[in-house]
């Protein structure tokens, strides 16, 4: 069993920079493949970044280039840097790790980006 639990989130104004936390407990985040996903309102839940076990990085394109997945395996914690934020942006995120034919998720954070 893995526990996740996501923080960092909350009111930011367009053009400004969040770094959401994902910490892991029950097991080492180490061998399984680490995601961060999000939901806006009324909308499903989409991927926003993918950390692969061999550390290869999945960004889809909405997020490419103002969005950066880390992960500290010491830490035993999952970090998504976002910079350059758009009111399209506000949604709940989530940690997600899945591997083993298992998958494992957060409760999430709400990220609101609004002036």
């Amino acid at each position: 069993q893995v526990q996740l639990v996501e923080s960092g989130g909350g009111l930011v104004q367009p053009g400004g920079s969040l770094r959401l936390s994902c910490a892991a407990s029950g097991s080492q985040i180490s061998i399984y493949t680490m995601g961060w996903y999000r939901q806006a309102p009324g909308k499903q839940r989409e991927l926003v970044a993918s950390i692969l076990l061999n550390g290869n990085i999945i960004f889809p394109d909405s997020v490419k280039g103002r969005f950066t997945i880390s992960r500290d395996n010491a830490k035993n914690t999952l970090y998504l840097q976002m910079n350059s934020l758009k009111p399209e942006d506000t949604a709940v995120y989530y940690c997600r790790a899945s591997g083993r034919g298992v998958e494992y998720w957060g409760k999430g954070t709400l990220v609101t980006i609004s002036s």
